[in-house]
This record gives structure tokens, C-alpha cells and sequence, in this order.
């Protein structure tokens, strides 16, 4: 399957992944098989149709974005796709790449599959959460690859990524076809997607896949976290108000459940 994506520099893309600031990450255009990638790009659902498959987003971080991780949902061409992506072959490549021996595919695609984003969504800055407690698997690597032709620059919709204070971003990628973007997760790999100002009948299309390990990082602090979203400099409203305000509504509705719970279990002994 590995003949599905297009040869490149392998030993120069790990000199560039070793120089590249504020975390290991690469970017390749024209990365899958020209075809391979047609392919996909027809078998992409609508966004009417993937609202009835997926998990539809609408925190105050992440918004209009649809989710799809279930394979049996998958067309066809994505389901190669994501064969390929949890190949051994691949996994061996992406592995030597990135320097991180023992790469092990998610196949319930926890957070990833296929993403549609409609005009007016985004994904705050954020580092993803680092544990998947039921698997006892260490999160190590991100892999996106955008379905988007015509792409233009005003359509918003870009990937940046930022300095572990948010204070710097050091690169801003249009989601454009055929496109991937692989970066190392850590407690400082801040990244998310601006706001899209596309045409209402324009949809960011993209696939996601999240690699782990069985053994925990060599600086990993023992602390296992969910996503951590945090402002950009000029979002002064989101992170002093908004944000805060949604993480209390939470924390009360939880409380709540787990008061309703407790009283529950009480009468009914």
C-alpha cells in the first residue's frame, strides 16, 4: 500500500524534522498518489450527510466541525486510506521519520477520521490530550491531509502552529489538496485552525489519523491531561471570559450528574 503516496527525500526530510521549530513537524505537498487522491476527494459525504454519521462541534473553541470516526461509515476510497495510514509499512516509515520507534495506529480513530468544517467554524489553539486510558497508549504523532481544491487565501481555514505560550506562531498552512501535516504531540505542540470566512457551500475537508506508543515519552511529567486550549494574543474576550466561563458550565454540569447519581443510588437501596 505504501505505493499510494508519492516518493520524497526521506533523509532530508529528517535533517528539515530535526531543525524544525518549536516541535518536530513536516509538510508535504502532492503527498498521495495523484489518482488515490481524486479518489478520496469525490468520496468526501456532504456536510448535510456527515451531520447524520458524525459528532457535530459547538464549544466556544471548536465549531461547525464534523467528526467521523466510525470505519464502517467510510466510502470506500477512505477506508484504503486509512489502511494505509495504520499499515506496518507506513507505520515503519513514519516511525523512522519522526525518530519514535513503536508506533501503534489507533483503529477506533479517537478524534480523527474525516473532518468537515463549514464556513464560520474553527479550532482554537490547543495541545491534544496525551493518554488513552483504556488502551494505556501514549499519544505521540498527528497526521492531517487535506481534501480541498481551489483552495484560496481568503477562505481562512488555515493550520498554525504556536510556541508553547501562545505568544508566537511560527507557521500558518492552507488546507490545500493533497496536502499532509505531520507533527510530534508533547505539552508544548499549540496548534489549531483559524476561522474560516469561506462561502457558505465551501467545506474544509480533511483526514485525521493519531499515532501512540506503548512506552511513555522520555519527558513526559506523569501527568495525563485532556485538550488544553488556550487564547491567541488578540483573543483577549475568549480567554478571559468566554473560555473561563464555558470550563465552569462544565464543571457545574458535571457535579450536577454526579449529584443526581449519588441520590439516585441512595433511594434505590
Amino acid at each position: 500500500m505504501i505505493s499510494l503516496i508519492n516518493p520524497f527525500d526521506r533523509l532530508q526530510m529528517k535533517e528539515e524534522i530535526l531543525r524544525s521549530p518549536p516541535f518536530p513537524h513536516f509538510c508535504i505537498d502532492n503527498f498521495l498518489n495523484t489518482e488515490f487522491a481524486d479518489e478520496i476527494y469525490n468520496a468526501f459525504p456532504s456536510f448535510q450527510d456527515a451531520q447524520k454519521m458524525g459528532k457535530e462541534f459547538s464549544s466556544v473553541n471548536e465549531q461547525k466541525k464534523i467528526q467521523i470516526t466510525d470505519v464502517s461509515k467510510f466510502p470506500p476510497a477512505i477506508a484504503k486510506l486509512n489502511q494505509l495510514l495504520g499499515s506496518p509499512e507506513f507505520l515503519e516509515m513514519i516511525s523512522d521519520l519522526m525518530g519514535i520507534p513503536d508506533l501503534l495506529a489507533d483503529p477506533d480513530l479517537i478524534g480523527g477520521g474525516i473532518h468537515e468544517t463549514n464556513s464560520g467554524g474553527h479550532l482554537d489553539v490547543h495541545v491534544d490530550f496525551n493518554y488513552l486510558k483504556a488502551k494505556q497508549w501514549h499519544r505521540r504523532l498527528n497526521i492531517l491531509i487535506y481534501f480541498n481544491k481551489d483552495w484560496q487565501e481568503d477562505y481562512g481555514g488555515n493550520f498554525e502552529i504556536w510556541d508553547k505560550d501562545v505568544k508566537k506562531c511560527f507557521g500558518s498552512y492552507a488546507p490545500i489538496f493533497n496536502r499532509v501535516f505531520v507533527f510530534a504531540t508533547s505539552n508544548i505542540s499549540y496548534h489549531g485552525v483559524n476561522p474560516l470566512t469561506c462561502p457558505p457551500e465551501i467545506m474544509r475537508k480533511s483526514f485525521a489519523a493519531y499515532y501512540y506508543t506503548q512506552e511513555a515519552p522520555k519527558n513526559w511529567d506523569g501527568e495525563y491531561h485532556s485538550t488544553i486550549f488556550k487564547s491567541r494574543p488578540d483573543e483577549w474576550l475568549k480567554g478571559n471570559i468566554l473560555m473561563p466561563t464555558e470550563r465552569s458550565i462544565r464543571f457545574a454540569k458535571r457535579l450536577l450528574g454526579q449529584t443526581k447519581q449519588t441520590v439516585k443510588s441512595i433511594l434505590t437501596k
